[in-house]
């Protein structure tokens, strides 16, 4: 594209802009193929479409759909409440490009009371209003059957599919069916029920879908009281009957408080492309919907924008039309549309944990479910989780990890593990004699380890690593940039996991100076580097006792005349030690490498000894 049709294209956009009247309403973006790629609402339409083109103010995501921009429409709306009901419904009418996209399309199942002369209850997922009354609908399967399972043996309502009216009835058009004889129908259709009781059964069972067990309930017991009063035992029986299901059910769903709320409750989570949102719809105090939804991000939507959306689709597909919201912080909601409330104690602060607890526990699923199928997520997510934590310029592929080694001087080794993808490397695990330190000096050997290993991997033009990190503290941090930073003059982030008294992983370390970062003791990431840090710990004492171990077997054999490296190593893998070695008898070392070769041994050890 040329500049000139650049700049037609911005001043015809402008021209748009300066026209758009200053009142609530949804704006609708185009692009060059006159596809709408852009849905969204506003309380003044002219300053927030005008807030799209303010260069200083841009994201990169904001610039990208900006520069598609050819054209734009809008519509004008009453309130603000109208103008967040529109955009929802445009959003999943067009499914712009640019929007947010709720990945859930399910239909799920509600359950139907049909409007005829017998009602009959059954699940369905297809909706016509005009023939039934529906409720839900349900995305937790097993609490609708339990429900209907509740009104059937509550309430017996006919389970029949026969189109019944009243014409029919009278006229004994229908005959009784194996449902009556059953005892799951109390034959309407034939006048062995009422019409009016049967209704009020139907009545009943409406009460029960609403979430208003407690008030069923409270009228059977106060029927059942009324009768047992007037000495008619029977009938309170079978009341009791019904009174003890319906407590039963009420005591395996989730009733939160003795408090009869009626509230909606929202909860967010969000990550870098999703955001996760969790609805819990509460009736009388007790939980009737709990769902976890998900939204796929476009640009960079706030939690609250977010949060916004999902709670206009939600009460919607739900049709709640509670008075009060509670929500973990306040949103820009019309302001007729419910009262927001952010709880700090009590009933609704419960609701509140309880809906988070749900929407972490979805995230977390979510994640597992993800990494199963593609197990290289999980080091992804991980790596740029460290990534982030440390600012680095570049995701973490490969580490290297450094530890010392030796008592009080003695035997003194290092090691390097390395780790590509998080994964251990071993084939280019290096260990390493400490050549130029006398005594007990960590950080002195740190630095020669550490020069050794990084001017080799330089002078061979090597793979360097994107980070490094120090099996220690400040200290070990400091010894391993004055060689890589100040000496070689690498730029190599370094980091460092210090351990608490016990030698257990206590922290991590970053920059200059060194500070602790914020990663939860009881996190993945946090799991991942206690693991990476005994392995360069184990591969180290590894080294360091192999070490000892030569130089000590070295002291007492390598003296004998006759014994070379095999048969040292022959005798030591039959008796075990040189201590075992020497008290062994004649015999047995013959038997272990020859009659005169364990004569020869034997003699010189003895020999030795004695003096």
């Amino acid at each position: 594209m040329t500049a000139e049709e650049r700049n037609a294209i911005e001043q015809h956009l402008k021209g748009i802009v300066l026209n758009l009247p200053e009142k609530p309403g949804s704006y609708q973006y185009y692009d060059d193929t006159g596809t709408i790629i852009y849905v969204g609402k506003a309380k003044n339409l002219k300053r927030r479409v005008a807030s799209y083109f303010n260069k200083d103010q841009q994201s990169s995501k904001t610039r990208m759909l900006v520069s598609k921009i050819r054209n734009i429409t809008y519509t004008v709306v009453n309130s603000e409440e109208d103008a967040l009901l529109l955009e929802n419904s445009l959003i999943k009418q067009y499914r712009p490009r640019y929007n947010v996209l709720l990945k859930d399309d399910k239909t799920y199942p509600s359950i139907a009371i049909t409007k005829e002369y017998l009602p009959r209850i059954f699940p369905t997922r297809h909706i016509d209003r005009k023939g039934a009354t529906y409720y839900g609908p349900y995305s937790h399967v097993p609490t609708m059957h339990a429900l209907l399972d509740l009104c059937r043996r509550l309430y017996h309502p006919r389970p029949c599919h026969t189109p019944m009216s009243q014409e029919g009835v009278e006229s004994g058009k229908y005959d009784v069916c194996l449902d009556y004889h059953i005892h799951k129908c109390a034959a309407p259709c034939v006048g062995k029920q009422s019409h009016t009781d049967y209704m009020a059964n139907i009545e009943a069972c409406r009460e029960i879908l609403k979430g208003n067990t407690r008030d069923v309930a409270r009228r059977l017991r106060e029927e059942m009281t009324q009768l047992a009063a007037e000495m008619r035992f029977e009938e309170a029986q079978a009341l009791k009957q019904k009174y003890d299901l319906i407590e039963n059910f009420r005591a395996k769903s989730e009733v939160i408080s003795n408090v009869s709320y009626d509230i909606d409750v929202f909860s967010i989570e969000s990550a870098e492309k999703v955001a996760y949102i969790n609805f819990l719809h509460v009736v009388n105090g007790a939980i009737t919907q709990s769902f976890t939804f998900e939204f796929k991000k476009r640009l960079d939507e706030s939690d609250a924008d977010l949060l916004a959306l999902g709670i206009v689709e939600m009460r919607k597909r739900f049709d709640s039309h509670s008075k009060e919201i509670v929500l973990p912080f306040p949103i820009e909601l019309p302001e007729n549309y419910a009262t927001q409330v952010v709880p700090q104690q009590g009933g609704k602060k419960t609701l509140l944990d309880l809906s988070r607890q749900n929407v972490l526990q979805y995230k977390f699923d979510r994640l597992k479910q993800a990494e199963k199928l593609n197990p290289e997520q999980k080091q992804v997510r991980l790596m740029k989780e460290i990534q982030t934590q440390l600012g680095l310029p570049k995701l973490p592929i490969h580490i290297e990890l450094f530890d010392n080694s030796n008592i009080s001087g003695e035997d003194a080794v290092a090691a390097c593990v390395v780790f590509e993808r998080l994964k251990p490397a071993k084939k280019r695990y290096r260990k390493f004699n400490i050549k130029t330190v006398i005594g007990p000096d960590d950080y002195a050997s740190m630095r020669e380890v550490v020069e050794r290993r990084y001017s080799r991997l330089v002078e061979e033009n090597d793979t360097l690593p994107d980070l490094i990190i120090a099996d220690g503290g400040k200290g070990q941090m400091e010894a391993i940039r004055s060689v890589v930073v100040d000496k070689l003059h690498l730029d190599i982030p370094i980091a460092g996991l210090a351990k608490d008294s016990r030698h257990r992983t206590r922290e991590m370390l970053f920059g200059d100076p060194p500070i602790s970062v914020a990663v939860k003791p009881d996190s993945t990431l946090f799991h991942l580097l206690t693991r990476m840090q005994d392995e360069v710990h184990r591969f180290a004492i590894t080294f360091h006792r192999q070490k000892r171990s030569k130089r000590q077997v070295a002291s007492e054999l390598d003296l004998v005349k006759g014994i070379g490296e095999k048969t040292k190593a022959l005798l030591l893998s039959r008796l075990g030690s040189v201590k075992k070695i020497k008290s062994a008898s004649l015999p047995e070392l013959q038997a272990v490498i020859g009659e005169k070769r364990g004569e020869s041994l034997y003699e010189q050890l003895h020999t030795e000894g004695k003096a």
